[in-house]
């Protein structure tokens, strides 16, 4: 498959409105910000974690723990293994115990959710927190397995043709979305 055309359908400063959006919804539900810990899902997802908690501290005066999750040995997704595709052990860092903690899993993309289906996995490996939510920057819609975001940025329908491009500063250059429409 080939890019046919790609549309920004996000800008810079609606990037940074979503992720303060999803800060201040995260701090009203928890009431507050005590027990709880963000969890960036590698790679974008980490980003956006490390900007949440800087929100955080901004708001609330208080560092939120962040970690980082690798997911790749916990896909359900890769189906043939070969030396070129082996999944790699890139390395989970959480820094501190997630037991009896409220988590938040970030990502850029939710879609068929089987990313965060194996990051929950990869969680429940590391310990039990008392409750796990999910917060987003884009839900494409098109889920295979019944999970939902409890934070989103912004609901963006896509068709199957088209695929969600999410870029970061500190990986892109510049945050945006797009939407890619693709070509067989």
């Amino acid at each position: 498959m080939s890019i046919k055309s790609e549309v920004e359908v996000v800008d810079q400063a609606a990037v940074k409105r979503a992720l303060t959006r999803i800060t201040y919804e995260i701090i009203e539900r928890n009431k507050g910000i005590e027990d709880l810990i963000l969890v960036g899902i590698k790679t974008r997802g980490i980003y956006l974690a490390r900007r949440i908690a800087e929100r955080m501290k901004q708001l609330e005066g208080v560092d939120i723990p962040v970690g980082e999750l690798d997911i790749s040995l916990y896909r359900d997704d890769v189906h043939s293994i070969d030396s070129a595709n082996e999944p790699r052990i890139n390395g989970s860092n959480i820094p501190v115990p997630i037991e009896g903690k409220q988590v938040i899993l970030i990502d850029d993309v939710l879609y068929t959710g089987r990313t965060i289906r194996a990051a929950l996995d990869a969680l429940m490996d590391l310990g039990r927190p008392s409750k796990i939510s999910v917060a987003v920057l884009v839900d494409r819609g098109h889920r295979e397995l019944p999970i939902r975001a409890d934070f989103v940025g912004k609901n963006i329908p896509t068709s199957l043709g088209e695929q969600i491009k999410v870029g970061v500063e500190e990986l892109d250059g510049e945050d945006h979305v797009l939407i890619q429409k693709l070509t067989n």
